[in-house]
């Protein structure tokens, strides 16, 4: 793809739109950039961009004049159904996102793609440090950190990169092709950008759209949903499963062994063995197997890896214990399955914080699941009132509604006892209070720590 000359418009101005802006910039394309927050809003970004010189900016409104666009490159962030978005399609001008931008300018590097619901962050950060255990060179990027556009010019045909993509980021797909794809889960998520459950998953399942024989796919055999899918995909598919033994690809058997079963049935180890926690975690772990064995990573690499594997940041993180009272930092919680999840993975009486963005979800399924060992509730966040109330037909008793996280972690304090967990799980994104669900998590052990 040659962009020099070419015009090259920019929607939205967040982490991979600066260094989208970068590349292009060093691509001598022709740049306009357009964000719906104002320049004042932007400040610290625009400082950060003020050494680009082939770019003009269109800030606090949308462009309506399009018609001299040659390429349009839109931030996961923007819903590609605004009426501008939709004029650019209609003009036949390709609208593409960040990872499909870096994918045509990449030089050849296998990509292992990864996505689901829940456990997307664990699960690349779990492949990510096979990959790097074997010595091969691996770049971890897409959702979990790094932009894969930063890796352009720097990874080749003897590259990896394991890459989390969102159903954001997979909307936008054109000619994509990882060597492995997998899907973890599937549960409702962001419904107020997709709007049906049906929308999601055929944004999720653009990550095999493109693949052919040659490929793998890894689906979870467990989640109906997923296990559908297998009548989509071109390429071979395999399963991870911990509740029916023998499906081609990885299972647990009933004594707990986890199983390869592809050419040849392999133990590799006992799942008591693993490091990380939770049978969500046990399907991390299968899934992240079979994606390095099918890449030719050497079993005993693998193994070593799930027994040593620490949890990744802001995903059932421990912080510290404070008079007896475990307190645990699980801010990527951003939807209910995922706090489900979370509090199924402990069987001590929990103090669950909770709340946040709404992303039109519902609460019934949590809060039946959260009666079993959660003792008390506090809530924060434009959707507090929503759980309260959800949580009041449970028959929670013990609901606190806070302002801040401050509030949060003091008030859980008084209501834990010597045992207990507190549990920030929030089942909401964090864009109602905070930047990122980083940040929140980041406030969150500032002030448990502070205690």
């Amino acid at each position: 793809m040659d962009l020099k000359g070419k015009n090259v418009l920019l929607i939205g101005l967040a982490k991979t739109g600066i260094s989208t802006i970068k590349l292009l910039d060093k691509l001598e394309a022709n740049i306009t950039v357009n964000d719906i927050k104002t320049e004042e809003k932007l400040a610290d970004i625009l400082e950060e961009l003020k050494d680009i010189k082939n770019a003009t900016y269109i800030l606090g409104y949308h462009p309506e004049e399009v018609d001299h666009i040659d390429l349009a490159v839109v931030s996961p962030g923007v819903p590609l159904d605004l009426p501008f978005i939709k004029k650019l399609y209609s003009n036949n001008i390709k609208v593409i996102g960040e990872v499909e931008l870096a994918y045509e300018l990449s030089n050849n590097p296998t990509f292992i793609g990864i996505t689901g619901t829940n456990g997307k962050t664990t699960t690349t950060s779990l492949v990510g440090e096979i990959f790097k255990a074997a010595k091969r060179d691996t770049y971890v990027v897409g959702n979990i950190g790094k932009p894969v556009i930063e890796t352009v010019g720097i990874a080749d045909e003897n590259s990896f990169l394991i890459t989390e993509l969102s159903s954001f980021q997979l909307e936008s797909i054109v000619d994509f092709k990882p060597r492995v794809s997998m899907i973890l889960n599937l549960s409702p998520d962001h419904l107020n950008r997709h709007h049906t459950m049906e929308n999601y998953i055929m944004a999720k399942a653009n990550i095999f759209k493109n693949q052919d024989k040659n490929d793998f796919t890894i689906l979870n055999y467990d989640d109906e949903a997923v296990r559908a899918l297998s009548n989509k995909c071109n390429s071979q598919v395999l399963y991870f499963s911990r509740k029916h033994q023998g499906v081609r690809g990885v299972y647990a058997n009933n004594e707990g062994n986890i199983v390869i079963n592809i050419d040849k049935e392999i133990v590799l180890l006992h799942e008591d063995e693993l490091s990380l926690p939770g049978g969500h975690n046990l399907e991390n772990c299968m899934a992240a197997t079979l994606g390095a064995y099918v890449s030719g990573i050497d079993l005993d690499v693998i193994r070593e890896v799930l027994k040593t594997f620490k949890a990744v940041e802001h995903r059932l993180e421990y912080v510290r214990t404070v008079n007896g009272v475990m307190y645990v930092n699980d801010s990527k919680g951003t939807n209910p399955d995922s706090t489900i999840k979370a509090v199924t993975s402990y069987k001590k009486p929990i103090v669950l914080i909770a709340g946040g963005y709404d992303k039109d979800s519902t609460y019934d399924e949590l809060l039946d699941i959260a009666k079993q060992n959660v003792k008390a509730l506090v809530l924060l966040g434009e959707t507090a009132p929503k759980i309260e109330a959800c949580a009041k037909t449970k028959g929670f008793e013990t609901i606190k509604i806070v302002n801040n996280m401050k509030e949060a972690v003091e008030t859980s304090c008084e209501l834990a006892n010597e045992g207990d967990v507190v549990l920030l799980s929030p089942a909401c994104a964090s864009w109602d209070m905070y930047t990122s669900f980083e940040v929140r998590g980041r406030d969150f052990k500032d002030n448990v720590n502070n205690l």
